[in-house]
């Protein structure tokens, strides 16, 4: 199977089960490949049939992403240097969940979540806490008993207890001791570490892109730049979260308009286009068009918004 093959079979799995999607792009390089939403659960899905080609940059912009729009991201694969993906297993990188393409089908279309989670040192699972201590509590059984059962110290069975994970074979012995299921499955979109901040300035960026971030952050706005996406930045404050794309030089603003348009209908977000040559429309394909002028012209920041939703219909 190739790449285009398993991202053309991830689509179909997320479009039969609900999901509502963005629009095929053959650009290469991207953060993520596909955006999807059903109800409140929004995913932000990187396709690699090697995980390995999945740098650290790039976990960690597609977690900013995810984390700003208050979705999930995801990688779905097939193997990593290793060899293949295990099935049932939740493997991760910067942070960010990875699956194989057979765990995202059972999870997907059968609703059968993994259990196991890949760590350093091997396979982990989740154990009940409470689970296990009322199954001691009942049959009166001490630390120390269930310790050589699992052959692990008293301190290592008070931590189960709290709820640390253990290695599947400590599980396996537990449950068979006790004759109670302990492990619980994992949720993939839980699993997430706190995102941090991708750039700490605009100095990376041509002067168009850098003059108009630093003209918003003088407005009192948030400017989270992307690198490996189809729009430059999220410009955000407390209450809201703007698709921010730029269009400077030669580039094709109606082009790059209708790319951040699809996505912002997906994510449910207003999008702004801003623009250094002056165009003749205001919106473009939903999204609001501002000209590098007009912005150096707005002294407050709920101007911007004001034009935005004028504009964007």
């Amino acid at each position: 199977m190739n790449r285009d093959r398993l991202l053309e079979d991830v689509r179909q799995i997320l479009a039969k089960t609900g999901f509502f999607l963005n629009e095929k792009t053959n650009t290469r390089g991207l953060a993520f490949d596909i955006v999807a939403r059903r109800d409140e659960v929004l995913l932000m899905v990187k396709v690699l049939l090697n995980v390995d080609a999945f740098s650290k940059q790039g976990a960690e912009e597609l977690r900013m992403i995810a984390t700003t729009l208050k979705g999930a991201p995801l990688l779905i694969g097939e193997r990593s240097g290793a060899g293949p993906l295990e099935g049932g297993v939740i493997y991760s990188r910067s942070g960010v969940p990875i699956l194989s393409r057979q765990t995202f089908i059972d999870f997907f279309e059968e609703g059968v979540p993994p259990f196991i989670f890949s760590a350093p040192g091997g396979m982990y699972v989740k154990l009940d806490g409470e689970a296990l201590r009322h199954a001691r509590e009942a049959r009166q059984i001490s630390l120390g008993a269930l310790a050589e059962v699992a052959g692990v110290s008293r301190r290592a069975i008070q931590m189960y207890l709290d709820g640390m994970s253990a290695t599947i074979d400590i599980a396996l012995r537990l449950e068979e001791f006790l004759g109670e299921p302990l492990v619980v499955p994992m949720d993939p979109f839980q699993y997430s570490a706190r995102t941090s901040e991708l750039l700490r300035g605009f100095e990376a960026f041509e002067r168009f892109e850098r003059d108009v971030f630093q003209r918003l952050s003088r407005l009192g706005y948030d400017v989270l730049p992307t690198v490996k996406c189809p729009f430059e930045a999220f410009t955000k404050d407390r209450e809201i979260v703007l698709l921010t794309g730029m269009a400077g030089g030669r580039e094709r603003a109606d082009d790059k308009a209708s790319i951040v348009a699809n996505l912002a209908r997906v994510v449910e977000r207003d999008s702004v286009l801003f623009v250094e040559r002056r165009v003749s429309k205001m919106s473009l394909g939903g999204t609001a068009v501002i000209g590098r002028d007009e912005l150096k012209k707005i002294r407050d920041r709920a101007k911007i918004l004001e034009l935005i939703e004028e504009r964007k219909s």
